[in-house]
């Protein structure tokens, strides 16, 4: 079993994803994980690299990014925990699509290629879990592209936070989310200036609905940034699903 400590097997159970899981299979990823550690730019991987497994983000920061024949990056995303990373090569054994570096130090948990291909091939059923898995990743890109395309940075912003605070945020000890990115970071997933972005979220302080400090923030009133996000109806179904807990109790 992976030595994890309490509070990242806990970080691990708060995941909308791993929280879905049947209990023999969430025990399995636990007991089949091994612990990796990144130095601050230390990569995981490059794009080509060859698919090494899944992996979950324990503690730390991830950058994933591409860099063009110019030199320039471009800044896909950031991964906190508890996310689950890496399934896309699970199905199709292509090389990885971008590069994966420490933002800062990190802690990850890594099940290996050749344990997932063996436990599929004895157990099909599982596939669907982590088809689930891709498909959250798929919805959630989908509607960062049209983030994008259509709205002003100030719901960019507030719209990535929702997505965020549900799929990589932390809770504090009085029940707050807590997002472990700097302006800068953010500034960069969402293709605005780093003024632009500290605008927003200082019109946001304001309101209080969040609470900035140096390389994070808190969530103070999360009915009032899914107002500011200008979420669908839709959309509230899809977060509800990801704050959803499942039935049963389960250990792993």
């Amino acid at each position: 079993m992976a030595d994890l400590t309490p509070d990242e097997l806990n970080s691990l159970r708060a995941d909308a994803w791993f929280a879905s899981l049947p209990a023999d299979l969430a025990s399995w990823l636990v007991a089949q994980g091994a612990v990796k550690t990144l130095l601050p730019g230390q990569h995981l991987y490059f794009r080509g690299d060859p698919w090494d497994g899944l992996y979950a983000v324990l503690t730390g920061v991830l950058r994933v990014a591409s860099v063009t024949e110019a030199g320039k990056e471009s800044v896909l995303s950031f991964l906190e925990a508890p996310t689950w990373f890496g399934e896309i090569a699970l199905f199709d054994q292509l090389p990885r699509t971008h590069d994966t570096a420490a933002d800062t130090a990190a802690t990850l948990l890594h099940i290996g290629r050749e344990k997932l291909e063996a436990l599929l091939e004895a157990q099909p059923r599982y596939w669907r879990f982590f088809g689930r898995l891709m498909a959250l990743k798929t919805r959630l890109a989908f509607l960062g592209l049209e983030d994008l395309a259509v709205l002003p940075p100030e719901g960019r912003l507030a719209r990535r936070l929702v997505w965020m605070m549900r799929t990589a945020g932390g809770v504090t000890r009085d029940g707050r989310v807590r997002l472990g990115i700097n302006q800068s970071n953010l500034a960069l997933m969402l293709s605005m200036s780093r003024q632009t972005a500290n605008k927003v979220l200082m019109t946001l302080q304001s309101r209080g609905i969040i609470r900035v400090s140096v390389g994070a923030l808190e969530v103070l009133d999360e009915d009032a940034l899914a107002d500011a996000a200008g979420l669908s109806e839709s959309e509230r179904r899809l977060l509800h699903s990801l704050t959803g807990q499942p039935s049963g109790t389960r250990q792993a």
